[in-house]
């Protein structure tokens, strides 16, 4: 097969570890360079196909946005989405114009398997769940290779069952799953794993290998598809409105596709091989088992007949591939064989125990053509040698990343988390003007829509049509601002420019309100989540470049620069939205935290009653440290930042002194030695004393300053240094500690000062509850909420109401926020994570002069860097196998522990069983939970 392999002087020889300055770039290294660079579009191309597209909010025309209802997994195989696409591990380009993915059927199910299917928000006894069991397994960041599974039971599916039986069960009961109905018993199911390489940055191989886990011979329909997104039924006019492409049959297994936008493309399918049989049994509703696949098309558009009961309906519409294969009607397809969706049919008869492949190519005409015979068959023998070489170098290039002395079961979980990073980019697309207006060739929305308080009304800017980080592309297939911002972090070690583009997207005018507001999530963009954004900036900005180094390998600063002033509109929004009274106390917002308090937090409060949070104002005393660090670095070669941070400095000092002192104590109680919420009932004031996450989030506000670094900034020493000596009064907040030596060099003594929300006492104080098995350290990290409150829940009454916070460390109890998340108990990543940093820099300043008891009780006394490595063992083992080969994370399910089709395998879960470490929520959220890949890294 005639293709160029490498990108020009990519190497085959790389040793696979990193050796410092003399480390030689990897193939995936030298795409990554091409690609931002734009010498090659290596990202053109990706995983970018959403898991569910059926009801999201973008896909919701109702009146009363009831979403789920709106658009239901049963309308999903007959109506043509407005806004993208969604199937089975599969690939699109960036602007989803062609999609490829993968259907089947067993022969039993009631309908044809091209998406995942799971509970909506008001079925699940804990909300929206996905009941399906697939597994990410491999992707490098240019997608130059990908691996995924999907594991199909050859029994009928058990949709009724699994709504019947969650519906029936109780808040207080756990999620009833698909490994529960029995369907993976004895091994009788289908193994589904689908393999991408890229020949060329537009020349797509997939490998597609179904294996026959059961103990008999076992029939599968495979139908590996091609469509183009429905962009030409809804008379739109904005960018990416093109008209009707067209799929064609080219010859034997060959179909021609045609767009005005993406071009000419050829789409190959190869025969099956290694054990498929082709004897010519009839199977199934009278199909006949096969090698070679029989191509169908049909249109990408809306059964409208089955749908709405309309005779005006497309002659082969979207389901038709379902009426031809599971109702055995053959007049369901075009028999003239074209339309904007086609399948190659495949009938594999899979002995017990046995595999089957399955090639298929896609690539652009001009590649076809240039071939010559050689692409005649673009799908035989060295196909399979390419697609070997991509997985080659997707192994040198994760070898590079890890360290050399990295345990294989350490490496596993962190090529799986890296894996599902890559995998939850999805092509996002939703103009907010264009919903509420509603299409030209479609019925009006529902007036209701433009009524005062609907969804997103206030939001008409923001058009959004990009490649973004999804949280989980099944049950949050929408970005969410602050996930967003973890999920960088994670990525930054393997793709530094997708990690910094994403947090450039997010403060892009077409993003950002015009009042500064970063979006939040498309159930309510308007809605408050925590300002994590500045952090992520910065700590991506030091993670993706050397200090003090100028050009290649330097810090971005144009990056830091862009970001930064955006950051402060964003900031300035915090300060006039959320402290309306001036008092540096901050509140408005559920912040993240779902149902962590007595109240809902995003809703009116009872009459009379006023919250001020401890974690809004320790968020923003955060959000200061952190702008005040970029402005320091900033004004090392630019002194117009001086005053700016000069700015940052005098407000982290004056939240800080209210949070500790307004009104005497602030949001601290000094008898329990912990911050707490308080509310103002009717001019009275009352601490919520609920030992929660929100008591935590004030150790996260700690940034270093530096001598050194306050030498090079004449203008903000200066400044600093009359604060000091003339405002005692809030001065008394920062701590000083001199260091030994001349660290940079200067010929000076150097020192270093804290900027922290609690004292040094204070700090023991609140880590003796942290670091407590009994109130807050589980074995698998920091609990959202004190064990304390499973005997002693905190219990508030308001307007003759009764309301309480007590310890549930699994699925919510609450219907809260939809019930699906729970931050009453359970161990959540991304705040484990800013712990271990925060505790990290307490350690950098305090070093062995602070020691604390860790576990509380144990005698045991350990500096805070000790303690920050022992959360991230903690956090880790989650994921690893014990003795047994049981990963807590799995919850004791034994097929994890013992089958060799499963043992390898790892979720990464939303949130974790505060006290087994079972994975809980969302199953495929490797966004914020990704973080364990920088948990694992050494030191």
């Amino acid at each position: 097969m005639s293709e160029p392999l490498e990108p020009s002087g990519a190497s085959e020889s790389g040793s696979g570890q990193r050796t410092g300055a003399s480390h030689e770039r990897t193939a995936e290294e030298h795409r990554l360079a091409e690609d931002e660079q734009r010498a090659h579009n290596w990202k053109r191309w990706g995983p970018y196909v959403s898991e569910r597209q059926w009801g999201t909010v973008r896909e919701d025309y109702s009146a009363d946005g009831s979403c789920w209802e709106s658009f239901s997994h049963d309308h999903a195989r007959s109506r043509a989405y407005r806004w993208g696409e969604d199937g089975i591990l599969g690939i699109t380009d960036r602007e989803c114009r062609l999609c490829f993915a993968v259907a089947m059927w067993n022969g039993r199910d009631p309908i044809l398997k091209e998406r995942l299917f799971g509970l909506t928000g008001p079925e699940g006894n804990h909300g929206e769940d996905v009941k399906e069991e697939y597994f990410y397994l491999d992707s490098t960041p240019t997608h130059s290779y990908m691996k995924a599974l999907y594991k199909y039971p050859q029994a009928a599916y058990p949709y009724a069952k699994l709504v019947e039986e969650n519906r029936r069960r109780g808040r207080d009961e756990p999620e009833y799953e698909i490994g529960d109905t029995g369907v993976f018993d004895e091994g009788r199911y289908f193994d589904v794993q689908v393999e991408y390489a890229k020949c060329t940055p537009d020349d797509v191989l997939v490998r597609i290998t179904v294996t026959n886990r059961g103990p008999e011979r076992a029939t599968i329909h495979l139908l590996p598809t091609f469509w183009y997104r429905n962009t030409w039924s809804w008379g739109c006019t904005h960018e990416g409105c093109w008209i009707k492409p067209r799929l064609s049959r080219a010859g034997e297994g060959r179909v021609f596709g045609e767009h005005v936008s993406l071009g000419r493309t050829t789409m190959m399918f190869g025969e099956a091989t290694a054990g498929a049989s082709v004897t010519g049994k009839r199977t199934g509703k009278g199909h006949p088992a096969c090698a070679a696949p029989v191509l169908l098309f049909c249109d990408n558009e809306s059964n409208a007949r089955r749908v709405w009961g309309s005779e005006d309906s497309p002659r082969y519409p979207k389901d038709a591939l379902h009426d031809y294969v599971v109702n055995g009607e053959k007049d369901a397809v075009n028999p003239a064989e074209y339309g904007t969706k086609a399948a190659g049919l495949y009938v594999l008869d899979i002995p017990a125990g046995g595999s089957v492949v399955v090639r298929a190519r896609m690539m652009p005409e001009s590649i076809d053509r240039e071939g010559g015979d050689n692409h005649r068959d673009g799908v035989g023998e060295e196909f399979d040698e390419v697609v070997e070489r991509r997985r080659a170098e997707a192994d040198e290039f994760y070898a590079a990343k890890f360290h050399a002395h990295m345990e294989p079961e350490a490496r596993n979980v962190a090529r799986q988390a890296y894996a599902g990073l890559m995998w939850s980019k999805q092509f996002y697309h939703y103009s907010v003007k264009d919903w509420l207006d509603g299409d030209p060739n479609q019925p009006a929305p529902p007036p209701q829509r433009k009524e005062p308080g609907h969804r997103n009304l206030d939001w008409g800017h923001l058009f959004n049509r990009d490649v973004i980080s999804m949280p989980d592309k099944w049950e949050y297939p929408w970005y969410a601002a602050w996930d967003l911002a973890f999920h960088v972090v994670a990525i930054a070690k393997i793709d530094a420019e997708f990690a910094k583009g994403q947090l450039v997207l997010m403060l892009r005018e077409w993003y950002m309100h015009a009042n500064g507001q970063i979006p939040a999530y498309e159930f309510a963009f308007g809605d408050v989540n925590p300002p994590v954004h500045a952090w992520a900036c910065w700590r991506v900005y030091k993670m993706t470049g050397k200090k003090g180094v100028r050009g290649e390998g330097g810090r971005d600063r144009l990056f830091l620069e862009r970001v930064f002033h955006k950051l402060l509109i964003n900031f300035t929004w915090w300060v006039n939205r959320k402290d309306p009274d001036g008092k540096n106390l901050f509140s408005g917002g559920f912040l993240g935290l779902d149902n962590i308090g007595v109240f809902d937090r995003s809703q009116p409060l009872p009459s009379g009653v006023k919250l001020e949070q401890a974690d809004g104002t320790a968020w923003m005393a955060f959000y200061c440290g952190t702008m005040l660090s970029i402005a320091l670095e900033l004004a090392s070669e630019d002194p117009a930042y001086d005053d700016v941070a000069s700015k940052f400095f005098e407000h982290f000092v004056a939240i800080t002194d209210a949070m500790n002192h307004l009104g005497g104590t602030g949001l601290w109680d000094d008898a329990d030695g912990f911050y707490y919420d308080q509310l103002l009932v009717h001019g009275e004031t009352r601490r919520m004393k609920v030992r929660s996450m929100v008591g935590i989030i004030p150790l996260f506000a700690v940034e270093v300053l530096e001598e050194s670094a306050i030498r090079r900034v004449p203008g903000f020493r200066k400044r600093m240094q009359w604060f000091l000596e003339h405002r005692h009064d809030l001065a008394k907040t920062i701590s000083y500690m001199r260091m030994e030596g001349d660290a940079d060099g200067d010929g000076q003594e150097d020192s270093h000062r804290l900027l922290a929300i609690p004292t040094r006492e204070r700090l023991v104080r609140v880590l003796r509850y942290v670091l407590d098995e009994n109130e807050f350290l589980s074995a698998h990290g920091v609990r959202a909420v004190s064990r304390h409150h499973k005997d002693h829940p905190l219990v508030f009454h308001a307007d003759g109401r009764e309301y309480s916070v007590k310890y549930v460390p699994g699925e919510s109890e609450t219907q809260m926020f939809g019930g699906n998340s729970n931050w009453r108990g359970p161990v959540w990543f991304p705040l484990n994570y800013l712990l271990v940093e925060a505790l990290e820099r307490y350690h950098y300043f305090y070093g062995e002069s602070l020691r604390v008891e860790c576990p509380v009780g144990s005698g045991e006394m350990h500096t805070l860097g000790e303690v920050a490595a022992g959360l991230r063992l903690r956090l880790s083992r989650l994921f690893l196998p014990d003795a047994a080969g049981k990963r807590p994370c799995h919850g004791g399910e034994a097929r994890y522990a013992t089958d060799p089709a499963w043992k390898n395998l790892v979720l990464f879960h939303e949130y974790f069983h505060g006290d087994t470490g079972k994975g809980l929520g969302a199953s495929h959220q490797t966004g914020w939970t990704g973080l364990i890949t920088e948990l694992m890294r050494e030191g």
